[in-house]
This record gives C-alpha cells, structure tokens and sequence, in this order.
C-alpha cells in the first residue's frame, strides 16, 4: 500500500460515547505525529491551505454519534488540539494546548452534552399505569404502555453548541472538504446518510438527505437510544418532522460510504473491543449485569465489524485469484476484464481503494471498563493515550 501516492484520504469515525470521542483524539494526534494532514474550513481556506496534490491529506470525513461530532469539528476546520482544551476547560481543569497557538473552542461540558428530556420525564408514569389491563398484561406490556419516555436527554444541547460555537457554515455545501453524517430512520429501516448532494434521494436501505444543516445532522446521529431521545428534522417539501437516531443501528462502520464517494484510501477508527479474560481484572461474572450487558452488546458489535472486514478482504482475495489466474494462464484480457468488472459490478468491489482499521488490542482492558460519557480528565486522558497508541502501532507498518 502506498499510501504517499493516495490524492483522496477519508477518515471514518464510529461511535461510542465520549469514550469513543477521546479515543479518536487520540488517533487523529498519532496521525498528525505521522505526517498526516487534516483539511477542513470553508472552501476557500481549503484551497489555500490544503493544495489537490499535497500527500497524507485527509480530505473526506465520515461519522457516526461521537464520531459525527469529531468529524464535524475537523471539517470545520479546528486543530484536534481545540477539541482536547475543550474537553479539558469544561471539565473544570486547564487547557493542555497553549490557547494563544490553536484556535479557541468554548470548553464542552455535560450540560452541552445532556439536554434534559423535560416534558417527556413529567409524563413517564401516567394515569394509565394504575390500570389493571395494563398490569395483567406482563412486564412488557407495563414498560411499552406505561412508560412513555423515548429518552432521558436530548440532543438539542449538542445541537445548539456546534451550531453557536463550532461551525462559522452550518451547511454542508459550503465546507472545503468532505462530510457526511450517519444516521438511521426512527420510523423506518433506512440508513440515512446526511452530506452535500445534488437532491436527497432514497433506495430501499438508504436515504440520502441535502436539507438537514450539520448540527443537526450530529444531533440525529448522536441520538442514542434509551438514553437520547430521537431527533426530529422537518422536511422541506411537506413540513413533515421526520425522526431519526443512532448513526450505528444499522452499519457499524460506514466505510462504504467513503468508497462512493471516491475515497482511494479509509481510514477507519473505532473504540469496540469486548473484555478478554485478564487475572488483573478477572473474570465479568462478578461485576455485574450492567458490565455483562455491556460485553454482549460489545461481542455482537465486534462480530459485525469483523464480518465487514472479512467480506472486503475476501473480495479482494478472490478478485486477485481471477485477475493472476487469466494472466498465468494467459486467457485473453478481454475476457479476464470482462469477469473482473462482473465481479465488480455484482459486489460493489472498487480495486482502487484501500482500508486501514484502527482499534484498541483486547490487552486495553481498560478501555472495556471506563464510563462511556465521563468528562473525567484522567479518564480521558488513558483513552486518548490508548487511541494514540493503537493508531501509531497499525500505522508504523506503513511507509509514510
């Protein structure tokens, strides 16, 4: 892999939390300790700044939840070093980077992050909850009808900070680079992807969406259920609020949609990695169904991402054993072309890009065990050295 000779870098951030966050700071330094560039700001500043042909520039950002929110702050055009003293101001401590050599981010804190779900918590336990056909009808039955809350917070504080504080266009058209904004449909299976297009448009699994601005693209995507409730966008063409939530329901890694739109080389980072077995720790029987819980849902999503990565790396096994196998053999090109664009065509398969996959070892026990929306500075800072380490680690294999 060559990575020098790449024109179109993308990054590709997952979710997770303020846990997920912290962990891509930490990859995003290790890729600017490498070299590695991160264009963002209006178009004009980009083409200053960020020339078509410079190597080991990231022109292209995708994001899911937390990682919405990064990429957001990224193509907006702030130094990682912003978010960092953002983060670190707002918990209460002083800012790590100098603030007369980085631009200034208003420091983050909860109540940026946890809008409190107001009107919905004074309707959680109804009239109806005394109901005898209620009660009878199981435990189910009690929790669907008589709790009616579809959130303990919102995403309306997130939505409001980059709106006034982040992002000087709040409109994907007017960035210099690239992003667009995971997200899924509430009331329905689609994936919905929020970017720049010519006009929002919809397939069977996906819906393509230019109206919603990036605030409140990350407010969609950031909306994790049971803790955030949905947030809703009203669509332009019939006044309809339409309700979405969690970038990661659907996909957890949306690395696709960096290869559609010409990506020659992902970046993907990602902070899940179920608990393996350590005697300092030792064994998740004893902690808890919370922590149990946690490990179930960490093994079903490793699973996901494992079987994503399996099918792009067999793909192109077999892609490679039919292109040497005409050559060897010397079958005629037309023919050896002709299968390799079926192959292509059928399966989605582009030759031309490559993907990298930055996550922490199972040896980062500790990455299992903190709170996934902790501002707590020490916490924050083993996560950002985890991030930092795993992204340094994958990447040193490489020429750069």
């Amino acid at each position: 892999m060559e990575i020098r000779k790449k024109r179109k870098i993308a990054l590709v951030l997952s979710g997770g939390g303020i846990k997920a966050a912290a962990f891509h700071i930490g990859v995003c330094l290790a890729l600017k300790e490498l070299g590695f560039q991160m264009a963002g700001g209006q178009k004009e500043i980009v083409r200053q700044n960020f020339p078509d042909n410079e190597p080991l520039t990231i022109k292209m950002y995708v994001g899911s939840s937390a990682g919405a929110f990064v990429a957001s702050v990224l193509a907006a055009g702030y130094p990682i070093e912003s978010l960092i003293n953002a983060f670190q101001v707002g918990s209460g401590n002083e800012p790590v980077f100098n603030k007369e050599d980085i631009q200034y981010l208003k420091p983050l804190t909860y109540r940026n992050i946890f809008n409190v779900n107001g009107l919905n918590i004074l309707n959680m336990i109804p009239d109806v909850l005394l109901k005898k056909s209620l009660v009878v009808g199981g435990v189910e039955t009690l929790f669907k009808n008589g709790f009616k809350l579809n959130g303990l917070f919102t995403t309306k504080g997130l939505e409001k900070y980059l709106r006034k504080e982040v992002l000087i266009e709040n409109d994907f058209s007017r960035l210099g680079v690239n992003l667009f904004v995971i997200g899924t449909q509430l009331n329905h299976t689609r994936k919905a992807i929020f970017g720049d297009f010519q006009e929002s448009h919809k397939t069977p699994t996906t819906k393509y969406i230019n109206y919603a601005t990036i605030s409140e693209a990350v407010a969609c995507s950031a909306a994790l259920p049971p803790v955030f409730a949905p947030y809703g966008i009203t669509r332009p063409e019939d006044g309809k609020e339409i309700f979405y939530f969690d970038g990661e329901i659907r996909d957890t890694l949306s690395t696709h949609v960096a290869a559609d739109h010409g990506a020659d080389l992902v970046i993907s980072s990602y902070s899940i990695q179920p608990y393996h077995y350590t005697k300092k720790a030792g064994s998740l029987h004893k902690y808890g169904i919370p922590v149990i819980i946690n490990q179930a849902l960490y093994q079903v999503i490793q699973q996901k991402i494992s079987k994503h990565i399996e099918y792009q790396s067999n793909i192109r096994t077999i892609y490679r054993e039919i292109d040497g196998f005409f050559k060897e053999n010397q079958l005629p090109d037309h023919l050896r072309e002709e299968l390799l664009k079926t192959v292509r065509e059928k399966v989605g398969f582009k030759p031309n890009i490559d993907y990298i996959y930055i996550h922490p070892r199972p040896q980062n026990y500790e990455m299992f065990f903190v709170d996934h929306f902790s501002l707590n500075p020490t916490i924050l800072a083993r996560i950002v050295k985890v991030g930092f380490k795993s992204a340094y680690n994958t990447l040193r294999h490489f020429d750069l």
